[in-house]
């Protein structure tokens, strides 16, 4: 069983507290990403899990098993890194083997096992090359078989696509998933790229400042941010922001700012009426309509091929993104007319960032 269950974790480094109190649960089998920017806190936690870090308060079980005074290598566990750490001087089939000779195991078992990985990873035709005759994608490879050949059942993954051009990463990604359908371990992977994270996790942990900000499905957290930061974190281009109130509309609610005057949704509790609020709303939900309410004049296009990014003003130097059609005939200096979706309307406390709808 790989259960990983971490309770009121904490780590220190003199004054500095780079991972404050978190728990969470990361159910066998499942692959769980944790994602935010450098320094929140998701590097420490991966290595508090793995046995590299020791925490300064809480507790870590894998399965049944409290490992907070266990080593490393008595933890089970596979662990891929940034830094891939090939042995620049063996084979790819020596790399991979390395930690099964080690342990001793026989020839023939090795022979196997090594098959198996290389083969689980397309890498069958490299087992005679040195890591230098590789190309990137290909000694990643080799160093995900180097780890599925010891039969861990966590994987640990450390920002393991980093270093790859564009291209590699996404096949990269599709490569990860289909391996972890197959092996059917946990995988416990770490990235500051949030198109990663949605695209292979099953489940996401979102940290800022040593803390968990969220912890849901891909989809929860893109369509259901709990907070500011992560409605900010997650989306590409990030959310647009604007900051106004919530005034009544008889049985109604609305968004007032200087130039905007959004309907919202008509469950929103009474008490908000008159609160200051940060309106979150994703470019895709800024609809180009020539009958909507609001003006604005365009400042930059952005062609993606299947879309268009339009940056536009809208008065006194707020600027807002819409995502139209890639077929549209705006340009620099086009006015156009936009209102937002109601539903796809995010409201944010002003103050601390929580989410209010």
């Amino acid at each position: 069983m790989a259960r990983i269950q971490i309770k009121d974790l904490v780590k220190t480094f003199g004054a500095y507290t780079a991972v404050n109190g978190i728990s969470m649960e990361i159910k066998d089998g499942e692959f769980m990403i944790m994602v935010g920017p450098s320094g929140c806190g998701k590097t420490t936690t991966l290595n508090m899990i793995s046995g590299l870090e020791t925490p300064t308060s809480g507790e870590i079980v894998i399965g049944n098993t409290v490992v907070n005074d266990l080593e490393p290598g008595e933890r089970g566990l596979g662990m891929v890194f940034q830094d891939l750490a090939l042995f620049p001087h063996m084979t790819v089939y020596e790399n991979i083997a390395f930690g099964l000779r080690i342990k001793k195991e026989p020839q023939a078992e090795i022979e196997r096992r090594v098959r198996a990985a290389a083969e689980a990873v397309h890498i069958t035709p490299l087992l005679a090359k040195l890591p230098r005759q590789c190309s990137g994608g290909e000694s990643q490879r080799v160093a995900l078989a180097r780890t599925i050949v010891t039969n861990p059942a966590v994987f640990l993954m450390d920002e393991p696509l980093s270093s790859l051009d564009a291209k590699l990463r996404v096949d990269m990604r599709t490569e990860l998933k289909s391996l972890h359908a197959r092996l059917g371990a946990t995988f416990v992977y770490v990235t500051h790229d949030q198109a990663e994270a949605m695209t292979m996790a099953d489940s996401i942990v979102v940290m800022s400042n040593g803390r968990i900000e969220q912890l849901g499905t891909p989809l929860a957290i893109y369509n259901t941010p709990a907070t500011q930061f992560v409605a900010g974190f997650f989306g590409t281009p990030t959310m647009n922001f604007l900051e106004g109130t919530v005034e009544a509309n008889g049985a109604g609610r609305r968004f007032t700012a200087p130039g905007i005057d959004q309907p919202l949704p008509d469950r929103l509790p009474t008490g908000m009426a008159g609160k200051k609020v940060t309106l979150g709303v994703r470019s895709e939900h800024v609809l180009v309509d020539a009958n909507a309410p609001h003006a604005g004049t365009v400042s930059i296009t952005e062609p993606l091929g299947d879309a268009t990014l339009v940056h536009f003003d809208y008065g006194q130097g707020k600027t807002l993104v819409a995502k139209v059609p890639p077929t549209t005939t705006l340009g620099p200096g086009s006015t156009l007319r936009f209102r937002f979706a109601p539903e796809a309307c995010h409201l944010f406390d002003a103050a601390g960032g929580a989410r209010l709808n």
